[in-house]
């Protein structure tokens, strides 16, 4: 951490040369547009109204940004957190800095310059010259078709064909600061041995004083101004998760020389092992069942993150009981910021080297690069970063193409970053890659695993049960379709789904396969629910969406599901991904514009820090598992309803639940019950006894989470109603309440709502049993119009004010 300026952000423009065509700053006859810093080319062609070149037009030419700056009296430095990708910093017409990675700030001395107006040109030199004439790797990336790459320290995204809807990042694309001259250090909050430490790093003038709480500390430079300190500071308060307790973080400050620098540090150790069933992460101790999913930019076009849609996002996953992040290697390290609001928010962060399927040379001058890299990204993470990986199926893909594992020893991922983290950060823990872990890296059962099973191996939702995954650092890729109200705002209706070019540009597809992942989806929708989905999509494009909504809500329930259960061997989940790159039925969770969308329901369902899962034991009946993450005792009951055709409750039962924090506990519906119901009709005496068994988890009257079982499910023939009700009142305090209704089981029940987000959605109804749910407002509606619907019922419920 430094004490600096604002951000050097004002009236930069962008012009183009060919590439290598011009060795200095072009002249004023140069053609320019305006451009935005921190940004991007094509953020900047797509402003002007221009259209956004390929992959391959972005990295074939020279992307020269240009701005006139005042150097202040006490500036001595000009810094670049992010310059893509081989780049040139001129000032005044003078080359002062080069770089070929992007991922490795640079930095201008300004000291020459103090107190004048110059001008500083920053050239992106054209990437596609310097991936020629390399030599080649021991293996081909499926990837990418720019084999070269591997030798460039540079951004996938935009560059491979998987992520649509990215261009390749070329620009400035992280914030420039003009930095006075002052201590330059970082401090790490960790704990080793028991123990809260601080670890100072950094050059500093003269000696430094450390302060925390009631504590303060004295910290010596050697004769050259460097720092490198490790405090004792005693017991402090602990970091935690959000799901398992509160992220407490605490004030330090540093003095040196006059100048006073302020940071937040948390406090908090980390183990992380596949191996043990269960428990791969344990942070302070206790075991974490990490989950949450795969981060995109939330802009891919300029990669600049607006904070309150940062805000929101991550309070999404929040929502969704998610506690973990993946910042993947295909992508790019995230801002200083980013880091911060996790740290704030109790979110977990697992951080990948930028290293994906490629075979990363044995270089010095790229090792040096990773080397800077990672210290770059984790000296100023905090105490949200917890593993680092050494990236995305960087083992995999020598694995899947059947190299020998001595064949395809990687020395950085073997011993230069897990060197590099056992000196400078032993309180992270390393994982070599994802996947790996296993006798072969697509193995899952004794390592981190890339599972999609159920997903684009078409695998029945039961393969769950017997892959014995133990993390999945991937899972559930799908193209799932946004919710109605998004398809109709971008595509105008649901008729272009399935096959208008417009909506297949964002439906992922791996390099060179013959399907993609909308396929993925109809399969499951037809194995699920017994109807051709070309057929339905040509007579009602909007129900065929409304199946593919519920598919992945029902892969979704049923593979997170199982891997949350107390008796899995599954330590945590991350989806594949968070959020959409572009308008459509992308992998994300949510779309591009941040709405959720139907899975994202069910995997808070899941997710939640206190839950109550239900699953499928077959002749054995239901189980009922009650998970409570958070450090407080619960005291709760589990009541049990089997519902019949017309409502009648035919059994019901209470099993009181009392659990220390951090606790968890598993019963059966026949237990709760107290006798044989066969309330699944799996043993078929006669006709079935309930069309829906209903579990909530109740505290002192109020119902904590509910599972609701449709007996029949999922192929359940479509009525011409089910008797869907919907009534909307609002409370004292404002608040919009819906309260839906069903006389028949009601199968994936949507709501609805333009200008509302449902606290819950896509759920089953049982015949006669009311759920409610809360209506937040989204936008500028001021009462809730809309309808509900069910995916076996055509007649909907209006929704509309009394």
């Amino acid at each position: 951490m430094t004490a600096g300026h604002e951000s050097v952000s004002a009236d930069w423009t962008l012009c183009r040369t060919d590439a290598g065509a011009a060795d200095v700053p072009p002249g004023p006859e140069a053609v320019r547009i305006p451009a935005r810093v921190p940004g991007t080319v094509a953020e900047a062609l797509r402003d002007a109204g221009r259209p956004v070149p390929t992959a391959d037009d972005l990295d074939g030419a020279d992307w020269w940004f240009e701005t006139t700056l005042t150097v202040p009296e006490d500036a001595t430095r000009l810094e670049f957190d992010s310059l893509a990708t081989v780049s040139e910093v001129w000032v005044d017409g003078v080359l002062q800095a080069s770089s070929t990675s992007m991922f490795v700030p640079v930095v201008v001395d300004l000291t020459a310059f103090v107190g004048r107006t110059v001008s500083v040109a920053v050239c992106c030199r054209a990437l596609t010259p310097t991936l020629r004439r390399r030599p080649r790797g021991r293996w081909r990336s499926s990837m990418i078709a720019q084999q070269g790459l591997r030798w460039v320290r540079t951004s996938m995204l935009g560059r491979a064909p998987v992520f649509a809807g990215a261009p390749a990042p070329v620009g400035i694309v992280r914030d420039v600061r003009l930095v006075p001259s002052s201590p330059r250090l970082h401090a790490r909050g960790r704990v080793l041995n028991g123990r809260c430490e601080i670890h100072v790093t950094g050059r500093a003038e003269a000696d430094v004083t450390v302060s925390i709480g009631d504590g303060t500390y004295l910290v010596a430079t050697d004769a050259a101004g460097a720092v490198d300190a490790v405090i004792d500071v005693g017991e402090r308060e602990r970091w935690w998760p959000h799901t398992h307790g509160r992220p407490a973080l605490h004030e330090v400050t540093l003095e040196s020389a006059g100048t006073r620098l302020t940071t937040h540090l948390g406090f908090r150790s980390v183990e992380f092992d596949p191996s043990r069933a269960g428990e791969a992460l344990r942070v302070n101790g206790v075991p974490v069942y990490a989950r949450g999913g795969c981060w995109v930019p939330l802009d891919p076009v300029s990669l600049r993150t607006d904070p309150t849609a940062l805000d929101t996002a991550l309070d999404d996953l929040i929502t969704a009981g998610g506690n973990m992040i993946r910042l993947t290697g295909t992508m790019v390290y995230e801002t200083r910021d980013f880091h911060a609001r996790c740290a704030e928010r109790g979110i977990i962060v697992w951080q990948d080297v930028m290293l994906a399927t490629v075979d990363p040379p044995d270089d010095d001058d790229v090792t040096a690069q990773v080397v800077a890299e990672i210290h770059a990204t984790v000296a100023s993470s905090g105490p949200a970063t917890v593993v680092v990986s050494g990236g995305s199926e960087t083992r995999q893909q020598p694995t899947m193409l059947g190299l020998a594992a001595d064949d395809a020893r990687i020395p950085l991922l073997d011993t230069v970053i897990p060197d590099l983290l056992a000196s400078s950060y032993p309180d992270l823990a390393y994982v070599p890659s994802t996947p790996s872990g296993g006798d072969l890296a697509t193995h899952g059962r004794a390592g981190v695993a890339h599972w999609f099973g159920v997903g684009g191996y078409l695998r029945p939702l039961s393969d769950v049960r017997t892959a014995g995954v133990r993390f999945a650092a991937e899972s559930l890729a799908f193209a799932v379709p946004p919710e109605r109200r998004s398809v109709d705002a971008r595509f105008g209706s649901a008729h272009p789904a399935g096959h208008d070019p417009r909506w297949k540009a964002a439906v992922p597809r791996d390099r060179g396969s013959s399907w993609d992942f909308e396929d993925v989806r109809d399969h499951y929708v037809r194995t699920l629910f017994g109807v051709e989905p070309s057929l339905v999509r040509r007579d009602d494009p909007e129900r065929y969406l409304d199946y593919g909504r519920a598919a992945v809500c029902e892969a979704t329930s049923s593979v997170l599901g199982h891997w949350r259960r107390p008796d899995s061997e599954c330590g945590g989940a991350l989806v594949l991904t968070l959020r959409d790159l572009m308008p459509g039925a992308g992998w994300g969770f949510t779309d591009s514009d941040g709405e959720v969308k139907a899975p994202w329901y069910a995997m808070a369902r899941v997710h939640a820090p206190t839950t109550v899962l239900v699953s499928d034991e077959g002749m054995d009946g239901l189980a009922v598992h009650v998970v409570h993450d958070g450090p407080d005792p619960l005291r709760a009951a589990v009541t049990v309803r089997a519902v019949g055709r017309t409502g009648s409750v035919v059994a019901d039962g209470t099993w009181p639940v009392d659990l220390p924090g951090h606790g968890h506990a598993s019963t059966t519906v026949d237990a709760v019950l107290g006798r044989f119901t066969d309330a699944t009709h799996a043993h078929r005496f006669g006709p079935p006894v309930a069309d829906a068994v209903v579990v909530d988890l109740v505290q002192d009257g109020r119902t904590l989470a509910r599972s609701v079982t449709l007996v029949g499910g999922p192929a359940l023939p479509v009525q011409n109603s089910v008797g869907l009700v919907a009534a909307v009142e609002q409370s004292d305090d404002g608040a919009w309440v819906l309260q839906v209704q069903a006389d028949s089981a009601a199968q994936y029940v949507c709501v609805d709502v333009d200008g509302f987000r449902p606290s819950d959605n896509w759920f089953h109804l049982a015949p006669g049993v009311p759920h409610t749910v809360t209506l937040a407002p989204t936008g500028r509606a001021t009462a809730p119009r809309g309808h509900v619907r069910a995916l076996n019922s055509l007649t909907r419920a209006a929704i509309k004010p009394a």
